[in-house]
C-alpha cells in the first residue's frame, strides 16, 4: 500500500515558493520560513495570494506532486500536475464504459450505496452517542428513510432514477443535520445545504472541507491512471472533474461531515471565527481556516480498518485505497467496485 505522505498548505498571503535542490522553499518577504524535501510531499495547496516558481512547479511535475490554486476562501481556481501516468488502456476502457449506460448506472449504484449508509451511519453514532437529547426522534425517522433509499438502490436501472434517489438521501439527511450540532448551536444554526456561497457558518465549513476532500481524491485518480474529469454518476462538464465527484460522494458523510461536527461540538470552531461578506456569503477568517486544516491533517492520519481489504490504514490513504480499486475493477481484475463503508 502507498505511504501517507503530507500535504503543504500555505496561506500566507504574499508567500513564495521555489526550488532549492530537491526541496521546497517557502519564503515570506525574502526571509525562508519553510523548507521541505519534495519526496515527503503528496501535493500543495496555495490559498490566495500565493506565488510559485516555474522551476518549483517543474519539480513538482516530475515527482507527481499536484500544485492546487485556490482563492483565499477555498474555491478552486486552478491545478498544475505533470504528465498523465498509468495504462493508457485503462483510460480507453475507462471512457468506454463512462458512454455505455447500463456500466455508468452499475458504477454510480456503487458509489451511491457508499454515500447513503456512510450518511445513516453519521445518524446512527449519533443516536448512539447523544441519543438522550432533543432530536432523536427526527434521527431515527431519517435513518430509516435512508435505509429505504439504499434499498431502492438495488432495483435502479437508470442514472436518472438513481440521481433521483440520491437527491431525496440527500434531503433526508441534510433535514436533520442541524440534529447532529449538539453544542453551541445558536452560534451554529443548519437550515439547508447552500454552496456558492454558503450561506451560514456550517455551510461554510463543509465546503471548505469539501474543497479539501476534492484535491485529495483527485490526486489519488490520477496517481492510478484514471482520468479524474470522465465520470459516471455526474456527467462530463468542462472544468469538471467528474469521476473525482463520483467518489467523493462516498467519502463527504465519514470524512468531511464528521470532521465539521465534531470541530463545532467540540469548540474548536467558535463564531468569531466567520464573517459574513457583502455579497451574503460566509467566509473563515485566517485563524479558523489554519485551525481546520491543521485538524484535516490530523484526521488523515487516525489509522482505520478498510472492510474489503481487511487491513488497517490510515484514513488519509482510503482515496487512494478506493481509486485503486476502482482502476482494477475497470481493468477487469476484480468484478465490482465495492465501495468504502464505514462501520
Amino acid at each position: 500500500m502507498k505511504k501517507l505522505l503530507n500535504t503543504l498548505y500555505v496561506t500566507t498571503q504574499g508567500a513564495y515558493l521555489s526550488r532549492e535542490g530537491e526541496t521546497v522553499l517557502v519564503r515570506v518577504e525574502k526571509e525562508t520560513r519553510l523548507q521541505l524535501p519534495i519526496h515527503t510531499l503528496s501535493g500543495i495547496v496555495c490559498f490566495g495570494q500565493v506565488s510559485c516558481s516555474p522551476f518549483l512547479l517543474g519539480l513538482c511535475a516530475e515527482n507527481g506532486v499536484g500544485v492546487s490554486f485556490l482563492t483565499e476562501n477555498g474555491r478552486f481556481l486552478a491545478r498544475v500536475q505533470g504528465a498523465v501516468s498509468g495504462n493508457v488502456l485503462l483510460r480507453r476502457q475507462q471512457y468506454r464504459w463512462a458512454d455505455d449506460e447500463t456500466r455508468s448506472a452499475n458504477l454510480a449504484r456503487s458509489f451511491l450505496i457508499g454515500k447513503i449508509a456512510n450518511s445513516r451511519t453519521v445518524l446512527q453514532r449519533a443516536l448512539r452517542d447523544h441519543g438522550e437529547k432533543a432530536g432523536a426522534e427526527a434521527l431515527e425517522g431519517a435513518s430509516l428513510r435512508l435505509r429505504f433509499s439504499a434499498e431502492q438502490l438495488s432495483t435502479a436501472s437508470s442514472l436518472d432514477v438513481l440521481r433521483g434517489i440520491e437527491g431525496d438521501a440527500a434531503g433526508i439527511y441534510f433535514g436533520v443535520f442541524n440534529h447532529l450540532i449538539t453544542s453551541q448551536k445558536e452560534e451554529f444554526q443548519f437550515h439547508e445545504r447552500s454552496r456558492r456561497p454558503p450561506l451560514d457558518k456550517v455551510n461554510c465549513l463543509l465546503s471548505f472541507v469539501y474543497t479539501l476532500l476534492m484535491h485529495d481524491i483527485r490526486s489519488a485518480l490520477e496517481s492510478v491512471g484514471l482520468d479524474p474529469a470522465v465520470g459516471f454518476l455526474h456527467r462530463d462538464r468542462p472544468g469538471r472533474a467528474s469521476l473525482a465527484l463520483d467518489l467523493m460522494e462516498e467519502f463527504r458523510p465519514v470524512l468531511a461531515d464528521r470532521l465539521a461536527l465534531s470541530l463545532i461540538n467540540l469548540g474548536v470552531m467558535r463564531k468569531n471565527g466567520f464573517q459574513q461578506a457583502e455579497a451574503g456569503g460566509v467566509l473563515m477568517d485566517a485563524d479558523t481556516r489554519k485551525a481546520l486544516l491543521v485538524a484535516y491533517q490530523k484526521r488523515k492520519q487516525e489509522e482505520i480498518s478498510h472492510p474489503f481489504l481487511g487491513e488497517k490504514l490510515e484514513i488519509g490513504l482510503l482515496p487512494f485505497a478506493q481509486a485503486l480499486l476502482l482502476a482494477r475493477h475497470v481493468r477487469g481484475d476484480i468484478d465490482g467496485y465495492p465501495p468504502f463503508i464505514w462501520r
